[in-house]
């Protein structure tokens, strides 16, 4: 039996049911006024039994036994029967011990609307109790009963009751601006009577920066130095602070805040968050260390730590954290994903290929495969990626077509005969699959099979009259073949208009121009996607209209940037040396 379910159902947790001789009459919630029965013990067999209901305490004997029967059930792991007992009695006896009980019991299960129900009861039953409306206004919170809840929790401070309008405001932050709107009239009355209560400062503050309202959240921690400075209102000062951009000043007042609470693991997580964010990883990740050694068996803290490692090229202390994680928690899948990357850095292969191997689901499953793929092929392994990838694709069907995309990619620079022969048989089961038909197209364009690589464009077409890529791809490769201009510019303009701000789409809009000899509209087209995209192909071509233009020395400069940029870059070398030899 777990933790949780000892506290709500401890052994004889209700001694009063169970206890010699029978039952004690104390178990129900004393009455001064009335004075407890007397203790009735079982008749002996010979007398004649009576004939009038015996009463234990003031319970009757259905009720000790219903009571009874939910401890019992409760301790045997039946809660369902546990809780509809207590329901039962809790509604027959209106007895403040025993709906309280019920209501535990209803938390403790999940169960919300009886829990919400025995809470109302109990403010009835013991109107002078301040934890009955306290745990009414939480209750009603979680039913979205905003209004109703103010209103019980307004009660519980009446009454110099423990409060929590900080719950109440998080619970109606994030609902409709109706009901942010009359939770913050209702605080900002109470704020005025209560100008101290830190709960109420950080309720407005709160309630006004989900409003959209930062510069009035800001105004009122600042209104109230000692309330903000709890750890609550603390962290709602950075974070609205970091969300104007003032990273550098949350972090400031996070830092100064942990002097004052340095226990404070919430506070601690932020700043660390906070820093990553900043860039400042060596700093997080002390304060993550910080974290996990007050918190050693948390997993999140031990990832995240992890993590900023990895991004800090730390790799073997990313390894260490990320294999004694895997020891508490051996099926972590975001573990085992980077894990394989931490050994790739280190240069121990085998190993990233078997960490990566043992994920098995979520988000870094395809991700995995697609390290895999990338590893082996580079290492020139391929007879074992396809048995891998063939394994992976029988095991998990509903990922086919994904999984030899990606085994597609890995091969195209290594392999790109094997990439086609894969792309094929990838066609066999997806025949009109449009990422497979480009994957070919490209494929068969990079061995300089042009008929194939449009044959493939065009059957795309037909199904995806409207893929903006493919018609700028089609339109562009009979551009550069200074073929088919009117439909390539045809294709192009369709393209742009689907995607206006693609500077890929402008740059073959310029080429195709200039293959028209529409020089001029093809230099205003070429400068805009370089200006956008200042990419070495994009180059070549700017370079050349201006080049044919008259424009040489400009054209020399924008080739001489973008090889700067990119000094490998071939296009731009043949660009150039074919224009300068003429």
């Amino acid at each position: 039996m777990s933790a949780t379910i000892k506290a709500v159902f401890p052994r004889l947790l209700l001694p009063c049911l169970v206890a010699l001789p029978l039952v004690l009459s104390g178990c129900a919630t004393p009455q001064p006024s009335t004075p407890a029965a007397p203790v009735v013990t079982a008749p002996a067999a010979q007398e004649t039994p009576v004939e009038t209901p015996v009463v234990y305490g003031q319970f009757s004997r259905d009720t000790l036994f219903d009571l009874l029967a939910a401890e019992i059930a409760g301790q045997r792991n039946r809660y369902d029967i546990a809780l509809d007992n207590y329901l039962v009695q809790a509604r027959r006896t209106r007895d403040a011990g025993v709906v309280e009980r019920a209501m535990r019991v209803a938390e403790f299960l999940g169960a919300h609307q009886p829990a919400l129900e025995m809470a109302m009861l109990w403010t009835e039953v013991d109107a002078d109790n301040p934890e009955a409306f306290r745990a009414a206004a939480l209750h009603l919170a979680r039913a979205g009963e905003h209004e109703r809840a103010m209103q019980a929790m307004q009660q519980v401070l009446s009454m110099h009751g423990e409060t929590h309008f900080d719950f109440l405001a998080l619970a109606a932050a994030q609902t409709d601006d109706a009901t942010r709107e009359a939770m913050l009239k209702s605080v900002s009355q109470l704020l005025e009577n209560n100008p101290d209560n830190a709960q109420l400062v950080f309720s407005k503050a709160l309630l006004l920066q989900q409003s959209g309202n930062d510069d009035g959240a800001l105004a009122v921690l600042e209104r109230h130095p000692e309330a903000a400075q709890q750890p609550a209102a603390l962290m709602l000062h950075a974070r609205v602070l970091a969300a104007r951009g003032d990273t550098q000043q949350a972090i400031d007042l996070l830092q100064q805040g942990l002097l004052e609470h340095p226990g404070d693991t919430r506070m601690r997580l932020l700043l660390a968050r906070l820093l990553v964010s900043s860039g400042d990883l060596g700093a997080a990740s002390t304060h993550f260390a910080a974290l996990i050694e007050q918190n050693p068996g948390d997993k999140d803290l031990l990832l995240s730590l992890a993590l900023v490692h990895l991004e800090n090229e730390q790799y073997a202390e990313a390894a260490g954290r990320l294999e004694q994680l895997i020891k508490t928690d051996p099926h972590n899948d975001t573990a085992l994903f980077h894990l394989g990357i931490a050994y790739r850095e280190l240069d121990r292969d085998d190993e990233a290929l078997r960490a990566w191997l043992q994920v098995q689901g979520g988000r870094d499953f395809l991700s995995s495969r697609l390290q895999i793929s990338q590893l082996l092929a580079a290492q020139g392994r391929l007879t074992e990626l396809a048995q891998i990838m063939l394994t992976e694709r029988a095991s998990n069907p509903e990922l086919a077509l994904q999984l030899y995309l990606i085994e597609i990619e890995s091969l195209v620079d290594q392999a790109p005969e094997v990439a086609i022969d894969r792309t094929n048989e990838a066609l066999e089961t997806f025949p009109l699959d449009s990422n497979l038909l480009y994957s070919r197209a490209m494929l068969a364009e990079s061995q300089g099979d042009h008929a194939a690589m449009e044959a493939d464009f065009r059957q795309i077409l037909q199904t995806e009259p409207d893929n903006a890529m493919v018609l700028n791809a089609l339109g562009y490769t009979l551009a550069d073949r200074n073929e088919k201009l009117d439909e390539a510019l045809a294709m192009i303009e369709r393209a742009a208009a689907l995607e206006p701000e693609d500077p890929a789409i402008t740059d073959s809009l310029g080429w195709v121009h200039y293959r028209l000899g529409n020089l001029e509209l093809a230099e205003r087209y070429l400068r805009q996607a370089y200006t956008q995209y200042p990419d070495a192909e994009v180059a070549a071509h700017l370079g050349e209209v201006l080049w044919v233009r008259g424009k040489r020395d400009e054209a020399r400069r924008v080739w001489d940037e973008a090889l700067q940029q990119t000094p490998d870059s071939p296009i731009i070398r043949s660009t150039r040396q074919r224009l300068e030899a003429n």
